[in-house]
């Protein structure tokens, strides 16, 4: 392992056996491969892809709970992956719109040999699952009320909404439809990343 690799995860408090440490390095070339092709994501340069993505993404695993977690707005695999890699008993869903970003996810879930990972593309409002989920997370979306708004109904009574955010959003928080509270907020410390970062949990008000 590279001392980039050692260093960003012992400040994050990850231990991964060896098929995980592979896994997600394979999962980095991937997504650097794809995303000459595709354009998964803005971030071209690897070196910035390991805080911007891998390491975020990392640094709410010890926070986000449930065995069965949606990743809306999921993009290149963003934190569905790497949340899979680290937890295999847990089962994740990875929900976007964008075709060229699903079927990478799905590759990259077949290269990596994770099936506790089901890929849906589709509009969160328009889809239709068969069960409702005990944790639904997100990175992708603009303003709380927006996340809320379309991904409530798929979130268990008792469930947890996760928001990674940037700067801490009073105003948005604020802002939250009506029903629902923040009942937890996380800053979170991300190696390499010189930029405030925070994990919003959002409940039913009857669940605080």
């Amino acid at each position: 392992m590279s001392d980039v690799w050692q260093q960003g995860l012992d400040r994050l408090g990850v231990a991964l056996n060896a098929r995980q440490l592979h896994q997600l390095q394979q999962y980095m070339q991937l997504m650097q491969r794809w995303n000459k092709v595709y354009n998964l994501t803005a971030v071209r340069d690897p070196q910035q892809m390991l805080p911007l993505h891998l390491w975020d993404s990392l640094s709410v695993a010890a926070l986000v709970r449930g065995d069965d977690c949606l990743d809306v707005g999921s993009g290149a695999g963003l934190p569905g992956i790497p949340l899979a890699v680290l937890y295999p008993a847990r089962q994740f869903t990875l929900l976007d719109t964008n075709g060229k970003k699903t079927r990478f996810i799905q590759q990259a879930a077949l290269e990596l040999g994770l099936d506790n990972v089901q890929v849906v593309q589709q509009r969160v409002e328009q889809w239709q699952p068969d069960r409702k989920f005990t944790a639904i997370i997100s990175r992708a979306f603009a303003s709380l009320t927006d996340f809320v708004t379309v991904s409530a109904a798929h979130l268990q009574e008792a469930g947890v909404l996760y928001a990674m955010k940037g700067r801490y959003p009073e105003q948005e928080i604020a802002e939250l439809p009506k029903g629902w509270v923040l009942s937890q907020s996380h800053p979170l410390d991300v190696p390499g990343l010189d930029a405030e970062r925070h994990l919003l949990e959002l409940v039913r008000c009857t669940h605080i």
